[in-house]
């Protein structure tokens, strides 16, 4: 009786060993995906990427001194990302400008909470000066969706927003700086400083990521340990 059940384990092991086999013609591991590049960089076979060209044109050596580009492989070199849309913007005269490159809509005054006539709403730090703690930045766009506050927009939206970090860093043109917009922009009330995202830090959850507007750099402040400017978005359907 041993005998026979060895012998059955050895036939099933048979069997599935074949099985194994006989797919391994048709299935490669790891699988091998196939398809053509649409990178128009010659000599690269990496798929396209969707991300937009930074601005920046010009490049620097160590001690910040401008040098020429050729060769360097700096970005002013290379100048990869999609191009930007001509124009880059589009004033609606309502108000809002539209981003022809995201697809964004932003409120044309990027500090529409310094602009109120009575200051009833920015009472943090320095009083009416536009910089609020993170919650009061949403609690503001909260009130613009109810209709308490218009930030002189003339069409009738309820869907403004806190930008999240991305989207406020598309805004960014590295060749720019004070602020680090492109050039021509058709926004006002632009502040060289700090504006919120909707972001909050992953590992320090009591911190928000922000935009500083001088020079494009990403960092974070305390949601109620520093202040910061609002600008609003919303999607521009």
């Amino acid at each position: 009786m041993k005998i026979y059940l060895q012998l059955l384990f050895v036939v099933a092991l048979g069997l599935a060993v074949t099985a194994c086999n006989s797919d391994s013609d048709s299935t490669s591991y790891p699988p091998v995906i196939t398809g053509s590049s649409d990178d128009s960089t010659s000599g690269s076979s990496a798929a396209a990427i969707n991300l937009a060209k930074t601005g920046q044109a010009t490049c620097y050596n160590t001690a910040g001194a401008i040098i020429a580009c050729a060769g360097t492989g700096q970005d002013g070199d290379l100048l990869m990302g999609v191009a930007w849309p001509v124009p880059r913007f589009t004033d609606n005269s309502d108000g809002t400008v539209m981003d022809n490159l995201t697809g964004l809509m932003w409120m044309q005054n990027a500090n529409c909470i310094d602009s109120l006539p009575d200051g009833s709403f920015d009472s943090d730090g320095t009083a009416n000066d536009g910089r609020v703690f993170w919650q009061h930045g949403l609690d503001f766009v909260a009130a613009v969706n109810g209709a308490t506050y218009g930030c002189n927009v003339t069409t009738s939206y309820t869907d403004w927003r806190l930008p999240n970090i991305r989207e406020l860093e598309s805004l960014v043109d590295l060749g720019q700086g004070n602020p680090a917009l492109p050039s021509g922009h058709p926004f006002t009330g632009v502040v060289s400083s700090y504006y919120w995202s909707s972001s909050s830090v992953e590992t320090m959850p009591n911190f928000a990521w922000n935009l500083n507007c001088n020079n494009g750099i990403v960092s974070s402040n305390g949601k109620v340990a520093a202040t910061s400017y609002v600008w609003l978005v919303r999607a521009g359907q």
